[in-house]
């Protein structure tokens, strides 16, 4: 049940902490109004003023090896075991957003030249709504590096007015006539005719960009991107303040892309082309002579065939000739490619289809030859984009260029050896039957080896033949690297900025800026503020509250119905449950006092006096602030007073004490002049036979009195006392100065203590100087300080 009882306690508490910092905020709302229609006015004038982007998209197909095969330009080697150069989805995306494809794609539009014209809100950007068009030619480098900026004035329906961006004019000229320009020469042509020009001065901005510049502000802004790893599909995205811009680049983007990979494909073919070409000419003359001689063999020999007699035995050795035949022509290939080696360019590539492939496979030259061609590709791509001999990359690439160079030697030289081993032994095996058909002719025989080089040099000459064909048909069609499923098409609405998004924010940002002003300016103030703040630290009785005056009276008036009136009122009556104990025809003594100066306790003391004394009941106020009395601010009496009285003996304490005006029981005792010794003055004993007299001749006595965290003087004479009220001041006590106060309480120093919170509104503060080194300030009295904003700002109201 006690665990019930606490949670529920719990509960209510942090329901009411919750809901005080609600009200915390709400007391600002208007703050937040305010902030969410600045906010709402920025965002709507950032939306006026950004330009809207478009947002354009294609779609692809690239050819993936790995995902799907394609017949390539060197797949009609396909049966000699060699490798066709393999694509990859990564890498064709990355050729994609390249800078060199992007950059051709910029300059086959013209994208670094633009049209703009200057609106009422923005300056918009022309494109097929341009009514001119501008067409360079004899540029030179300097037009691609460099930036400029023109204006074309429409003048006539012929005519237009050339001028640089500072206003300087070039001149006048017609439409399609030729202008020189530092770095190219221009012809502006119309492309359509507005009569509203020549009444609105029609101009337009023609700006020549730099291509790099504009390369790298696409390159940023296109996206390219794999729809699913499953697939080669390939989404390409731009986005740009002109929709069909945007498109129009995308689809050039993949033109060239194409057209760069059917380059380096041919590229390939071409030089494979070339070298079958070479072989065949030589070919030609060989198989040429090889006919001669056994044409001049037959005839010097009388015979027309030998075949017949040797039928028997040949056909046993059918399957050895063949493969015999076949070895030679092997080794007949693997020679050309060694003497082709020796002297073919450094920077051109090997033919890689027509190496035979080893029957142990224990001959990678195939593999070895597509990687160098690959090498060999990438080296002069570099070089043909700008690189240098001395560039890092093309100095790695020369490297692995040299070293698979002499790996392609070593493996022929392997293969050749190979081939050769095979060879002897088909001899071996071939002389063997020979020896069988030892009995045949040695015309037979010579016409042999006379038919076997003539069928060897046939066998090449029509497999080069057919291949030759087979290269130039894959010339002639070969298929572009990438299949277009959607060409670019731009979104007709914009995609940014988005309005939805910005409004949101806007508003989020206009309730966020004042909540946070709000939470740092409380968050750093440390000073008291309500009750609230009381109540948590300390366990003294809270004897009530005073807010500001809503006048600049120092004493309240007797017919007042202010809220600081009302308020004093509220502490004369609760000062009578705290006095409770003390019989009704004795006097009471309450002293007033403060942690340090400026808290108002001067104020309370006067005021709750003469609230008081408003009851028919005698009052005296002491003015026990001895070190700087401030009585005098609120009512004028004598310079002389209790320091004078308790200086001197056989003084009469009578003599000191005034009858205000106004008052018929309200009386008051100054303080007197300000002495050298306070300390002694009231540690002396007269002070409380002093108070013991006065205590039966007034019904109340209120005394104000120093500051107890400066002074001790309060502490001594604190056992004077009936009850203490200990006065603090709203915004202006620091929170710290709770616990020095818990601690009197908890000590009993100051007895039948109780808390009174002072200023609570802080529409007003005072301030005059004080003895110690300090100032006091009051909820009331003498002067109202005009605050700043920013003092309005970060003080709590």
């Amino acid at each position: 049940m006690k665990d019930d009882n606490s949670f529920q306690n719990n509960s209510q508490d942090e329901s009411i902490n919750f809901r005080e910092q609600i009200e915390i905020y709400l007391k600002y709302w208007p703050w937040f109004i305010v902030s969410v229609i600045i906010a709402l006015v920025f965002a709507s004038l950032y939306l006026r003023y950004t330009q809207n982007q478009y947002k354009a998209v294609a779609t692809i197909l690239v050819r993936d090896d790995k995902k799907g095969t394609y017949q390539s330009e060197m797949s009609a080697f396909d049966e000699l075991g060699l490798l066709s150069a393999k694509n990859s989805v990564d890498n064709e995306i990355e050729i994609i957003k390249s800078r060199s494809v992007l950059q051709a794609a910029i300059k086959k539009l013209n994208f670094n030249v633009t049209y703009f014209t200057e609106g009422r809100v923005k300056t918009i950007e022309l494109y097929e709504n341009c009514p001119i068009s501008a067409s360079f030619y004899d540029t030179n480098d300097n037009f691609y590096n460099s930036s400029n900026t023109f204006i074309i004035n429409y003048k006539t329906k012929n005519t237009f007015e050339l001028k640089h961006s500072d206003n300087k004019t070039i001149g006048v000229f017609k439409y399609g006539e030729i202008v020189s320009l530092q770095d190219c020469k221009v012809v502006i042509t119309k492309k359509y005719f507005d009569p509203s020009f020549e009444e609105n001065n029609y101009s337009a901005f023609l700006k020549i960009n730099s291509l790099s510049q504009v390369t790298q502000s696409y390159k940023n802004r296109v996206g390219v991107t794999q729809i699913s790893k499953n697939s080669s599909v390939v989404e390409l995205s731009l986005t740009d303040p002109v929709a069909q811009k945007a498109a129009d680049l995308l689809d050039a983007i993949i033109d060239v892309y194409n057209k760069d990979a059917i380059d380096d494909k041919n590229y390939i073919s071409e030089k494979t082309q070339q070298f079958i070409d070479e072989r065949l000419k030589f070919l030609t003359v060989e198989l040429g002579d090889v006919e001669k001689q056994g044409e001049v063999f037959l005839k010097n020999n009388g015979l027309t065939s030998i075949s017949t007699e040797a039928e028997s035995f040949v056909q046993n050795s059918v399957d050895f000739e063949k493969e015999l035949i076949q070895t030679e022509t092997q080794i007949k290939i693997v020679n050309s490619m060694i003497d082709y080696l020796k002297t073919a360019p450094r920077d051109g590539v090997i033919p890689n289809n027509i190496i035979p492939s080893s029957n142990d496979n224990s001959s990678n030259t195939g593999d070895l030859i597509n990687q160098y061609n690959g090498f060999v590709i990438q080296r002069n791509r570099q070089l043909n984009s700008g690189a240098t001999e001395k560039n890092s990359t093309v100095v790695n690439l020369n490297n692995r260029i040299t070293e698979m160079r002499i790996s392609i030697k070593e493996s022929l030289s392997r293969l050749l050896n190979s081939l050769k081993i095979t060879s002897s032994d088909l001899s071996k095996q071939g002389r063997l039957i020979g020896s069988k058909i030892s009995e045949i002719p040695r015309q037979g025989r010579e016409y042999n080896v006379i038919g076997r080089q003539q069928k060897i040099k046939e066998t090449l000459y029509l497999y080069l033949l057919q291949k030759r064909e087979e290269v130039g048909i894959s010339l002639a069609v070969t298929a572009p690297n990438a299949k277009i499923i959607d060409s670019a098409l731009a979104s007709k609405s914009p995609v940014a900025p988005n309005v939805r998004i910005i409004q949101i924010f806007a508003l989020l940002a206009g309730l966020l800026i004042p909540f946070l002003i709000i939470f740092i300016r409380d968050f750093l103030d440390t000073k008291i503020k309500t009750k609230r703040d009381i109540d948590k630290v300390i366990t003294i009785p809270f004897l009530g509250d005073i807010p500001a005056s809503d006048s600049n009276d120092k004493i309240i008036e007797v017919n007042s119905r202010s809220s600081a009136a009302e308020a004093i009122r509220m502490i004369r009556t609760n000062l009578d449950f705290v006095l409770g104990n003390i019989p009704d025809n004795q006097c009471k003594t309450i002293f007033v006092t403060s942690s340090i100066p400026k808290e108002g306790k001067t104020f309370v003391s006067i005021n709750l006096a003469a609230t008081i004394a408003l009851t028919a009941k005698r009052v005296l106020i002491i003015g026990l602030d001895i070190r700087n009395p401030k009585i005098n601010d609120y009512i004028k009496l004598p310079s002389k007073g209790l320091t004078n009285y308790l200086a001197k003996n056989d003084q009469d304490i009578n003599d000191y004490i005034v009858k205000l005006d106004n008052f018929e029981n309200f009386y008051a005792l100054p303080s007197g002049v300000i002495p050298p010794n306070p300390v002694e003055l009231l540690s002396n004993n007269k002070i409380n036979i002093l108070f013991d007299q006065l205590k039966k001749e007034y019904d109340y006595i209120i005394v104000d009195t120093p500051p107890v965290s400066l002074v001790t003087d309060t502490l001594l004479v604190a056992k004077n006392a009936d009850a203490f009220i200990y006065v603090i001041r709203a915004n202006y006590l620091d929170k710290r100065m709770l616990k020095f106060i818990e601690d009197l309480y908890q000590s009993k120093k100051l007895p039948n203590l109780s808390v009174l919170l002072n200023d609570t509104d802080l529409k007003k503060s005072y301030g005059y100087g004080y003895g110690y080194g300090y100032g006091y300030g009051y909820g009331y009295g003498v002067e109202v300080e005009k605050k700043s904003f920013l003092n309005r700002l970060f003080n709590k109201k």
